[in-house]
């Protein structure tokens, strides 16, 4: 796990920028993402189908909001949730996997989060979001990061983040991180271009 702290915003363009980045390094290794979100509902997924042709790069979505559709649509495990939260580490990453598993694709987002302005509890102000990513492994099988486990031949980790600012700026923020995120695993997987 590693902890960023961040202020400051994030505006649309920023994140199809960021998202325009990630198309071009996916298309060009031949890869497909998918997402599984909650607190941003679904803004990953329309940051990369704002793309043109990301048809060839984006797989699916789904939109988690709720412990249940965590359960039932990633089979997040009832026992994380409780011990956890949904705003944890062990959530996002059982997301990723849950959504790179069901979904086919090579990489996987997930994004858990406290928005705001209320939810916080304690240890998790508003602001707090993590995010979560589960990767196919590279045919070398070498891990990249400390942070970084092996389960069935994927690779997966997760961030914390304390973003500041209102409930929008929030969600942006955690958009921005998610995409630079992907593109940083992706570069660093040595997954070569195809």
């Amino acid at each position: 796990m590693t902890q960023s702290s961040t202020s400051g915003t994030r505006s649309w363009p920023d994140i199809i920028e960021q998202s325009q980045a990630l198309g071009q390094l996916l298309a060009g290794r031949n890869l497909r993402v998918s997402t599984a979100e909650s607190c941003t509902g679904g803004l990953v997924a329309a940051a990369i189908t704002e793309i043109a042709g990301s048809s060839a790069w984006f797989k699916q979505s789904v939109v988690t909001y709720s412990n249940e559709a965590k359960q039932i649509l990633l089979a997040v495990d009832p026992a994380t949730l409780s011990t956890h939260g949904a705003v944890s580490e062990a959530c996002v990453r059982a997301m990723a996997l849950g959504c790179l598993h069901k979904m086919g694709s090579d990489i996987a987002i997930s994004i858990s989060g406290i928005a705001g302005p209320g939810g916080a509890t304690e240890g998790k102000p508003v602001g707090t979001v993590w995010i979560g990513w589960a990767m196919k492994s590279p045919s070398d099988g070498q891990l990249h990061g400390d942070d970084t486990v092996i389960s069935n031949a994927v690779e997966a980790d997760a961030m914390r983040f304390q973003f500041d600012g209102e409930r929008s700026a929030v969600r942006l923020q955690a958009v921005f991180e998610a995409l630079r995120g992907s593109i940083s695993r992706i570069e660093h997987a040595g997954l070569s271009e195809s």
